[in-house]
């Protein structure tokens, strides 16, 4: 008999079509050296396959999908996809996050991309987003794909369960966050399109050190997410005026409600979301970091994240009440562009041997949501990848290009002050 999915991971998992694959991706990029072994590389993630027991099981049935416990075909999972310039690398990750993941096994893959002409080697790894939500997936690379170290799992976005505020309380407060996060919705967003199953990606990079110094210098501390949302929101706004529109645009950013103590490796999603205004009618990039950080603390100083998941968890039984309060909270107009951010490995990691430079990440659009940011930091840098249908928003280089302008001009502003 197998496990029942959690109600968070059977919805995702509901989500596939035609058009929506359901996973996400992290890339690996490799310092240049030795090509990677594949039997090699094969055997590591087979050895530490135990530290992530989902990763050894499928998805079953339909109207009321379980975990199974299944064999595993590691060849089927651990792949070789050549490409030999360093410009492919973008094309093949868009063409795999393009591809679905086979149901008849357990949901992940990891393609070895390269070598590149100039020595490096990148590792695609896909999970479904009903297996692991980001958290989680670090955890999978963490216990899975890079070799063992002695840094303990980043403990940002695990909360400790004690502290949680009394239900009552939670409750009592639901009209303010409500008229907060759902009360101002934006314009009609240029993002609110049908979308296919296409992908096309661009990635860009921001120092974290200096991320984190460009947000400690603002006269109220504006956060690594605030920053990374400053950034987000100056390239959207670069883009837009370039494009000759700029409307009033919402931005969801997930928020992560694992708790101390739990299993991270089996825990599936345990998320929620807050929506906040990117500010596109601002136009100096450091005043758009100070609103986007007042909104932030805001939200957290009244858990607005945990209020909403409680709220749509009651209303998934309400029938069409409550699915028509979702559809409103997923619509376009609530928010035009999803923007996470995960904390990845804070030490130098390696895959056999190699050392792991720089590490993105990519989620799906969705319908009608057809641009999707998300990031992950590793050691040294914060990578912001930039997600795509190329069909219905052509130019996805033009944002990342965008987020590297915005990112020098908020450490050019820094610079100024000191």
């Amino acid at each position: 008999m197998g496990e029942p999915l959690s109600d968070d991971d059977a919805r995702i998992l509901a989500l596939e079509s035609d058009a929506v694959r359901g996973h996400a991706l992290k890339l690996l990029v490799l310092e240049p050296g030795a090509a990677l072994d594949l039997e090699a590389v094969r055997a590591g993630v087979l050895s530490r396959l135990g530290g992530f027991p989902r990763a050894r099981q499928r998805v079953v049935g339909h109207a009321s999908p379980q975990w199974e416990d299944t064999a595993l075909d590691i060849a089927a999972h651990v792949r070789q996809f050549p490409a030999a310039d360093p410009g492919e690398l973008r094309a093949v990750v868009g063409r795999l996050m393009s591809e679905p993941l086979d149901r008849a096994r357990p949901l992940w893959t990891i393609d070895l991309v390269g070598p590149l002409a100039d020595g490096r080697e990148a590792l695609a790894v896909r999970l479904h987003h009903a297996m692991a939500d980001g958290i989680t997936a670090v955890r999978f690379l963490d216990a899975v794909v890079f070799e063992p170290h002695d840094d303990p799992a980043h403990e940002v976005g695990i909360r400790d369960p004690d502290s949680r505020p009394s239900r009552w309380r939670e409750w009592e407060r639901m009209p303010r966050t409500l008229a907060r996060e759902l009360g101002h919705p934006g314009s009609r967003s240029p993002f609110d399109r049908p979308i296919t199953a296409r992908r096309a990606l661009a990635f860009a990079d921001v120092p974290l050190r200096e991320a984190h110094a460009v947000g400690a210098a603002r006269t109220d501390h504006a956060t690594i997410n605030d920053v990374l949302l400053a950034v987000v929101g100056g390239a959207v706004r670069r883009v837009l005026v370039a494009r000759g529109h700029l409307p009033h645009l919402n931005a969801q950013v997930p928020v992560s409600l694992h708790e101390a103590g739990e299993d991270a490796a089996s825990a599936g999603n345990r998320d929620s979301f807050v929506d906040v205004d990117l500010c596109l009618h601002e136009a100096d990039d450091a005043r758009r970091l100070d609103l986007l950080s007042a909104q932030t603390r805001e939200r957290k100083r009244d858990n607005d994240a945990r209020s909403l998941a409680d709220l749509f968890h009651a209303l998934a039984a309400a029938g069409p009440f409550g699915a028509a309060v979702r559809g409103f909270a997923d619509g376009p107009r609530a928010f035009a562009l999803s923007v996470s951010n995960v904390p990845g490995p804070r030490v130098a990691v390696a895959v056999s041997g190699r050392r792991v430079t720089h590490v993105y990440t990519s989620s799906e659009p969705a319908p009608r949501h057809a641009l999707r940011v998300a990031a992950i930091s590793n050691d040294r840098w914060l990578g912001v990848g930039f997600c795509v249908d190329p069909t219905a928003v052509p130019g996805v280089e033009a944002f990342a290009d965008a987020a590297h302008d915005a990112w020098e001009a908020l450490r050019a502003d820094a610079g100024r002050g000191l």
